[in-house]
């Protein structure tokens, strides 16, 4: 049947469709016959036209790919193909089919290899590798790379031969060809390399180098996959190169920094000092690699002359100017801030005095992307100087350099929070300055109109109620450009501003709500073809959630139907990926204000966002030798087994990509998702098993956000699954959540061991402990739960988890230098909010044994040398623990640490030395008989402190401090000298959940009746009724915290003083300051009266509304 299958393979070369798909039908109907093989071997070996030999050589490994197909053959008809096919490929001259019946030959070797059933094969490619002439030698390496790009780990059990051959391929002198595919094959196999075969590798590694360095004179493209061997081995074995590593480098910048080379091989050599950066942070540090890099990155960031088309901020920037400003960006993210920054700043000051704009503009590109990996060493220590350059940089004269400027000062406000925000009278006027100059220069500068109003946006996002002054100013801006504006950009940007003013201003935005609605209307009428309109739409879309989450419920609740409705609508009749995924974070905005009342829309909005999240929509595959595919015919479609195993495809598949629309739109429905799952409570029951399901799976997807937002969402569900038994005792709900913590741990443990990036590890370690802190016990009753979870605590504080830059690969000593980036710093600490919660849940006597192997970890980060963040982060969460396990902790390691929290507690930064107070603080109520017969040498102490302290929060943690000492030992401590210094420090002004220490211990005095108190009543109901008071009109946290403001717990109002408890929390300060009130009024009524008949109405209302309220009993 050869002849008639060649005619049906000829007639697919005609010009004509319908010839063409007639072919196409013929052919599936023949493939179906068993003999077609057999055809297909004849034509490849005989026919005439290259094309038709390149056709049947794809059907014939269409029909042999699955292990159980070539089984399937009879012995001697496989040994006929492996006789025949070798030589085969040695005559093909025709690129096309030649690498076809490469991948035949590869197939094969992946089922042969295994069990040594083809020797011929190696016998081929060493005799052709070895050959003397440079033809066969190209055919024989040609041969390898393709088997090792299909078969690589079956060439195991030939590692030590393959490596040794390919070495000897890369000495070729005559034909670059086989030099590069050696490289090619050895990338392959680096994966599979084991300790036995790395000095082998290692050996050959300067010469890989040198072939690279020939490729990238004469063929660039080549050149940039052959430097794809140093990035795999990057990945998975390090030490292979390290002792390479500066010559690499060296190299690497060489090629960034020479404008000849094409941009491809400039960016690829960048990755590579980008990847460096990433993986090996202390690799760069040992070889002091930071210096060198800056100085070749820097130069290529400035030698652009006009900004790039592309946003600065990219993330998927191709140019070199482009990429060397991510590398700086890596660079803030990994490195110790304060060896990185001494190293950067002073090119940045160099960047900052030219006389060239584009040097300029550089030095504020650079400094707008340290700041997220750098903050807290910028805040610390460079904040006031980086502000004031950035503010010379927004009067600069050239646009350019102002447009830097201003993506600096958005920089700035996103990741320098809070402190960014006290130099609002200095940037906000700037800000509105530049907003009208880039409004009239809209034309001519467009992205100073895009830039500046990104600024202002991030700006006013954070600043609270540090916008009410300059409010009307920027909101009647911004709605003048909504009214008048003819240009759509500027509109789309006002649009967005509104929702950063919204942010911050919250309640305070209602004055101008209505117009907003007004103008709002059009945009958000229904589906629009116009691309202006689309974009104006999300804008809306976007900002009336931030509405719904801000603008107070008696204000938007009114509208949330109309919108649920208007969402729904839109949804059900769009492709827009961006569509979607803005009315679904609408959506979850509106839920947290009607909360039950979702129940009318769940079934309807649980199936778009499902949809959305199991969605291959923008996927496309990547497939190995994509350039040789047929294209007049889908091979796919030609397969004889109708139970196709994709799996046994992936062979060929080399990666997917999917377009970042929709990305973005699973990730934000997953995350809204958790959210209304979370807010509706019982009503969501319903769909739970559904989204648990799916949500489940993308846990393991390959995109860290989707993955980051399947770790928050799960961790919603199971909330959501515990507040309903919470409310019903349901069995249902109870076994449901055994079960979704059964299912939702693993991934977590699973993530922090084996992921690579940082943000999603920090992501399960937060999940864990936000479900530790609100589910509590079950989520450790599960079977070993307590030892995973305390153990993948104690690895991140090692530096024994994928993310982390582990021990040097050189074996050298690396503890003389123990700094960590700010980021290293970050994940440390999340696991570090773990150790509380879980304390508490265990209790001291059973966590104490824990612990122990926790201390030496904490006590190395609260050395004087440490950073100011590791210190600060080790002693809060060392007095955390304490106060959550109590004297057995406490007790335990009170010699230890009372020195040292005395110690901190003088320290230089605010932070620390708040901390510190209030550690020393718990551990003087914790620490045993010891700590008592220390209380006269503490309270110096903390007096000593107030002497000289300024900063308001340490103020009250020394308050609190003393208020602890005198709950638990009142007479250890002279109350007549120190109640007056006490009540100096009344009303706390920062940390107020220390009010319910401070009123816990007054109440403690005052129902004691000892008449030296009565002098400070006046004072302490003063200061009750100040706490107590409403802060604004939208604020009723004292009626909301008390049942005479709830409906259903109305208790019989008690008689007589309250009894005393020690509630926790902001709700239960108001609870305590209820409770203060009433006792002084019944141990001190003529007192009592006195007091409030000299207050103002306002404050002689709340008392009133104390000694109303009914607390039910604790």
């Amino acid at each position: 049947m050869a002849a008639p299958l060649e005619e049906i393979l000829a007639r697919l070369l005609e010009p004509d469709n319908e010839v063409i798909q007639k072919a196409t039908a013929d052919l599936k109907e023949v493939f179906k016959n068993p003999e077609t093989l057999q055809a297909l071997c004849h034509i490849l070996g005989t026919a005439q036209q290259p094309q038709i030999r390149q056709y049947a050589a794809v059907l014939i490994r269409r029909k042999i790919h699955k292990a159980k197909q070539w089984a399937a053959l009879d012995d001697a008809f496989k040994n006929n193909i492996r006789g025949s096919i070798l030589q085969l490929l040695a005559q093909e001259q025709e690129k096309s089919a030649r690498s076809a019946i490469a991948q035949i030959i590869a197939v094969m070797a992946r089922h042969d290899t295994p069990t040594n059933s083809w020797p011929a094969l190696f016998e081929f490619v060493v005799s052709f590798v070895k050959d003397g002439d440079p033809a066969k030698r190209e055919v024989g390496m040609f041969v390898l790379s393709t088997v090792t790009s299909l078969a690589s780990e079956q060439m195991k059990p030939h590692m030590v031969s393959l490596l040794d051959l390919l070495a000897g391929a890369l000495n070729e002198s005559v034909n670059t060809e086989v030099s590069y595919l050696a490289i090619k094959s050895m990338t392959d196999l680096v994966f599979y390399i084991g300790d036995d075969e790395m000095k082998h590798v290692q050996n050959v590694v300067p010469r890989v180098l040198e072939v690279v360095q020939v490729l990238a004179t004469v063929d660039e493209d080549k050149a940039c996959v052959a430097l794809e061997f140093f990035d795999e081995l990057l990945e998975s074995e390090v030490a292979i190169i390290v002792p390479h590593l500066k010559s690499l480098v060296q190299y690497c910048l060489q090629i960034a920094t020479n404008k000849d080379y094409t941009d491809a091989l400039r960016v690829k050599a960048m990755s590579f000092v980008a990847s460096l950066v990433r993986l090996k942070k202390k690799t760069v540090l040992k070889h002091h690699l930071i210096d060198p890099i800056l100085h070749v990155i820097i130069p290529i960031i400035c030698d652009d002359e006009e900004e790039e088309e592309e946003d600065d901020e990219d993330p998927e920037a191709h140019t070199p100017s482009q990429y060397a400003v991510q590398v700086i960006d890596t660079m803030a993210l990994h490195l110790p801030p304060e060896k990185f920054l001494s190293k950067l700043t002073p090119m940045v000051d160099r960047c900052l005095k030219s006389a060239d704009a584009p040097h300029r503009r550089a030095a504020y590109l650079i400094m707008a992307v340290i700041v997220e990996g750098c903050g807290d060493y910028i805040m610390t220590k460079m904040l006031e100087e980086m502000l004031e350059t950035v503010c010379t940089g927004l009067n600069d004269t050239s646009h350019i350099v102002r447009n830097a400027a201003l993506y600096a000062v958005g920089q700035f406000s996103e990741h320098l929070q809070p402190n960014i925000s006290q130099y609002a009278s200095q940037l906000l006027p700037l800000l509105f300055m530049y907003l009208n100059k880039s409004m009239e220069e809209a034309e001519k500068n467009p992205k100073g109109l895009v830039k500046s109003h990104y600024a202002l946006e991030i700006f006013c996002e954070h600043l609270g109620d540090e916008i009410l002054p300059y409010l009307p100013e920027l909101m009647g801006y911004l709605l003048n450009v909504l009214r008048n504006c003819p240009l759509a950009k500027p509109k789309e940007l006002a649009i967005s501003a509104i929702g950063g003013a919204a942010n911050a201003a919250k309640e305070k935005m209602q004055p101008y709500f209505k117009d907003v609605l007004d103008l709002f209307k059009t945009y958000l009428e229904g589906l629009s073809e116009d691309e202006d309109m689309k974009k104006l739409q999300l804008a809306a879309i976007d900002t009336m959630a931030v509405f719904a989450r801000n603008i107070g419920e008696e204000t938007f609740r009114p509208l949330a139907k109309d919108c649920m409705d208007l969402g729904i609508n839109l949804v059900a009749n769009s492709i827009d990926p961006d569509l979607r995924r803005y009315v679904y974070s609408l959506f979850s905005s509106i839920s947290t204000l009607i909360k039950s009342e979702m129940a009318d829309y769940l079934e309807r909005i649980v199936d778009f966002m499902l949809t959305s999240m199991k969605s291959t929509e923008g996927v496309k595959a990547h497939y190995k030798a994509e350039s040789e595919n047929i294209t007049v015919f889908d091979e796919d479609e030609f397969n004889d087994d109708e139970n196709f195993d994709a799996e046994e495809e992936n062979y060929k598949l080399e990666g997917i990509s999917v377009e970042n629309a929709y990305l973005d739109e699973k990730e934000d429905a997953c995350c809204s998702l958790g959210e209304i799952a979370l807010s509706s409570g019982k009503v969501f029951m319903p769909y739970l098993h559904k989204s648990y399901t799916e949500t489940l799976e993308l846990a393991d997807y390959p995109a860290s956000g989707i993955k980051k937002a399947a770790f928050v969402t799960l961790c919603h569900l199971c909330l959501c699954v515990y507040e309903t038994h919470k409310e019903t005792q349901s069995a249902e709900a109870a076994e449901a959540l055994k079960t979704m913590i059964l299912g939702t741990m693993p991934k977590y443990l699973e993530a922090i061991k084996i992921e690579v990036d940082r943000t999603t590890v920090m992501a399960a370690v937060d999940s864990i402990q936000e479900m530790l802190a609100k589910i509590g016990e079950p989520v450790l009753s599960i079977t070993g739960a307590t030892d995973a979870i305390l153990t993948a605590v104690k690895e991140i504080f090692t530096h024994k988890v994928a993310c982390q830059d582990q021990k040097e690969d050189e074996g050298e000593d690396d503890s003389e230098d123990e700094t960590e980036a700010e980021f290293d710093g970050m994940l440390i600490e999340s696991a570090g909010d773990v150790l509380p919660v879980i304390a508490r849940i265990m209790g001291g006597e059973n966590f104490v044994g824990f612990f122990t192997h926790f201390v030496q970890d904490l006590l190395k980060r609260m050395k004087e040398t440490s950073s100011t963040p590791e210190k600060s982060f080790a002693v809060g969460t060392m007095a955390e623990v304490i106060e959550a396990c109590g004297e057995p902790v406490g007790s335990a390691f009170t010699s230890i640490l009372y020195p040292v929290f005395t110690r901190m507690a003088r320290d230089d930064d605010d932070e620390v030395r708040s901390n510190s107070v209030f550690a020393l603080g718990v551990l003087t109520v914790n620490g045993g008989p010891f700590m008592i017969g220390q209380y006269n040498e503490i309270l110096k102490t903390l007096f000593d402190v107030m002497n000289t302290e300024s900063n308001p929060r340490v103020l009250d943690n020394i308050c609190a401090a003393v208020c602890r000492m005198i709950l638990h030992s009142p007479h250890s401590v002279p109350l007549a000298q120190v109640l007056p210094v006490v009540v100096q420090l009344l009303p706390l002004k920062e940390d107020l959940e220390e009010n319910v220490t401070v009123f816990t211990c007054f109440m403690k005095l005052y129902s004691e009746t000892a008449p030296a108190l009565a002098q400070f009543i006046p004072k302490m109901l003063n200061v009750a009724a100040r706490v107590a008071a409403p802060r604004g009109p939208q604020d009723d946290t004292l009626g909301k915290a008390l049942p005479f403001g709830c409906s259903g717990c109305v208790e019989p109002k008690p008689q007589g003083p309250q009894p005393m408890c020690c509630p926790m929390g902001l709700e239960d300060a108001q609870k305590m300051l209820v409770q203060f009130v009433k006792n002084v009024k019944a141990y001190y009524p003529a007192e009592f009266d006195q007091v409030k008949s000299g207050m103002d109405p306002n404050s002689a209302s709340v008392l009133d509304t104390c000694l109303d309220a009914v607390i039910p009993s604790c």
